[in-house]
């Protein structure tokens, strides 16, 4: 023997046993919701109504399948619109070279792209909000 005694059982946990139940009834929609978020989320049904009464009373729990699919929209159209600026652009050097300035072309230009700088930043100031509550 290694000189250490045998140990008999299971070794005792270190965290308080839990011993109180709470059962709670839900329609059928609700149940399913439930089972979609353990699902979605990873957790067992307990884990997660502990996690969301205790832990997040205040907070959002997020969906991170939905948030990826979500981002990836709005990444998609943030490209799409950058696109038109860069398509507008070179037509406003293509007449700028010709000798044929426009001033509508340049106008909505300075439009698009004030507007693009604003939905950039205000998509900046979302994501930090949400990226605040996820790690939370």
């Amino acid at each position: 023997m290694n000189g250490r005694g045998r140990t008999k059982g299971r070794p005792q946990k270190q965290a308080e046993k839990k011993t109180k139940k709470i059962d709670a009834r839900f329609t059928e929609d609700e149940y399913e919701i439930i089972c979609e978020m353990e699902k979605t989320l990873g957790l067992n049904k307990t884990e997660l109504i502990r996690h969301r009464l205790l832990n997040d009373a205040g907070l959002l729990m997020v969906n991170a399948k939905e948030l990826i699919v979500l981002l990836d929209e709005v990444g998609a159209e943030m490209g799409r619109c950058g696109n038109n600026i860069n398509q507008l652009a070179k037509y406003a050097n293509i007449l700028r070279k010709r000798g044929i300035p426009s001033p509508v072309v340049i106008e909505r230009f300075n439009i698009l792209f004030t507007q693009y700088l604003k939905n950039q930043q205000a998509l900046d100031a979302s994501l930090r909000r949400v990226f605040r509550m996820a790690g939370a």
